[in-house]
C-alpha cells in the first residue's frame, strides 16, 4: 500500500472514532441532520452526510440521542438532541480523550 494510502487510512480511522464525541457535544440544542452536518463542517470537522446519517441512527438506536419530527414546517425535520445518557457517555468520552491527547503529546515532547 502506498505511503500515502496508508496515512489516509490511519487518519480516517483516528476520524471516525472522534466523530462520535463530536456529534454527542454538537447537539446539546436540538438539530436536523442537514444543520447539524453544516454546523460540524464549519467548526472544522470534516464529515459528509452519507458518514453522519447513519451515525445519527446508531447513536438513537443506543439510546445516547433522543428525536422528534417537526412537522409544522412544509417539509417535516427529524431533531437530534443528546439524551441524559447521552451525556454522561460523551463526558466519558471526552475524559478519556483529553487523557489520551494529553499522553500522546507527552511522547512526542520527550523526543
Amino acid at each position: 500500500m502506498p505511503e500515502k494510502d496508508l496515512v489516509q487510512s490511519y487518519i480516517t480511522e483516528m476520524k471516525r472514532g472522534s466523530l462520535v464525541l463530536a456529534v454527542l457535544g454538537s447537539l446539546k440544542e436540538p438539530y436536523y441532520g442537514y444543520a447539524l452536518l453544516q454546523q460540524m463542517q464549519e467548526a472544522g470537522i470534516e464529515i459528509e452526510a452519507n458518514t453522519l446519517y447513519p451515525l445519527l441512527r446508531r447513536l438513537e438506536k443506543q439510546g445516547l440521542l433522543t428525536s422528534d419530527w417537526d412537522t409544522t414546517e412544509s417539509r417535516p425535520r427529524k431533531y437530534y438532541t443528546v439524551s441524559q445518557e447521552g451525556v454522561a457517555i460523551s463526558q466519558e468520552l471526552l475524559k478519556e480523550w483529553r487523557r489520551m491527547q494529553k499522553s500522546i503529546a507527552q511522547i512526542y515532547l520527550e523526543e
